[in-house]
């Protein structure tokens, strides 16, 4: 496992120092790097690491969203509110009507198989835009209409609404019917996403203002109460709609909303952190080619 790091990491930012001096996008090289030593190329990434990048992709994600919370402020999310929300589903459902209209006669699909690749398609990368956006953010890009703003926030409940889709889909194909109550997991899973993660960080704020401890035990707090909820997502998910990203996100928001020194100074923390999880989309493309539809269909929204 420690020769596969060491090749991840040497040959995933060799490529992508290349590309960027090719004034090309740096995720490419770390993509092209996780094709190279994946199993259909040198096969040289250990089995142990491939077993668990669904795992890392999560935790990378998490970094990512926590890192978002204490970003966005609440006075842009709501100058962008309307065109966020529409951002949210109007180009999924385009996507998705697209591929159903196009896949069945061009691929030979039927209209679920290509229902299920629409909301395939459909879904964002969060770990391809977010990290972008927060560039822009700091950059000063579009920070007039507030455009990262706009479409980070889309971004978070697009996933929602192709996740609710995906298992209709899926059911649909199974032979369990479809319910047009299904959609109202879309809401329902936002608000208590955010109200969990609001009340979470108000009561981590609170542990900070009282308990002194170094912002680095802070940070690994909130990954820990972090990476709970989203152990615990699928259990809670099995009694009310609810999403653990949006619930991560939260708890940084809050945490910004109520002591914004503290947001500001541990935000370059994870800053620092996601240099190292960059590197996740390596073992995000290794395991595709080995895992068929299987792994096609998780990655759209961890990776």
């Amino acid at each position: 496992m420690l020769l596969s790091l060491a090749l991840m990491i040497l040959t995933g930012f060799a490529l992508k120092g290349l590309f960027e001096k090719m004034h090309l996008p740096g995720l490419l090289g770390l993509l092209l790097a996780g094709i190279l030593l994946g199993p259909q190329a040198l096969d040289l990434i250990s089995p142990d690491i491939l077993a668990v990048s669904g795992d890392l992709r999560e935790i990378a994600m998490i970094v990512i969203l926590a890192r978002v919370g204490m970003t966005l402020d609440l006075k842009d999310l709501k100058r962008v509110g309307r065109p966020a929300v529409l951002m949210s589903f109007i180009p999924a459902t385009f996507e998705i009507v697209a591929v159903v209209l196009l896949a069945p006669p061009l691929l030979g699909f039927s209209w679920i198989e290509a229902a299920i690749l629409g909301a395939i398609l459909g879904a964002v990368s969060p770990a391809i835009i977010v990290p972008k956006m927060l560039h822009l953010m700091e950059e000063g890009y579009g920070k007039a209409n507030s455009v990262p703003q706009m479409i980070l926030a889309g971004a978070s409940a697009d996933d929602i609404y192709v996740i609710v889709l995906f298992t209709s889909f899926m059911g649909l194909a199974a032979g369990q019917g479809f319910s047009p109550l299904r959609l109202l997991h879309v809401p329902l899973s936002i608000l208590t996403g955010l109200a969990a993660g609001i009340l979470i960080g108000i009561g981590l704020v609170q542990v900070f203002k009282r308990v002194h401890m170094r912002d680095t035990v802070k940070v690994l707090l909130i990954l820990g109460l972090s990476f709970l909820i989203m152990g615990l997502e699928p259990a809670i998910v099995s009694l009310v709609p609810f999403s653990g990203f949006l619930a991560v996100m939260a708890i940084g928001g809050a945490i910004l909303k109520t002591y914004d020194k503290l947001a500001k100074r541990i935000t370059g923390k994870f800053a620092k952190i996601w240099v190292a999880a960059e590197l996740v989309p390596l073992s995000c493309w290794a395991p595709l080619s080995i895992s068929g539809m299987s792994g096609v269909s998780a990655c759209p929204w961890s990776c």
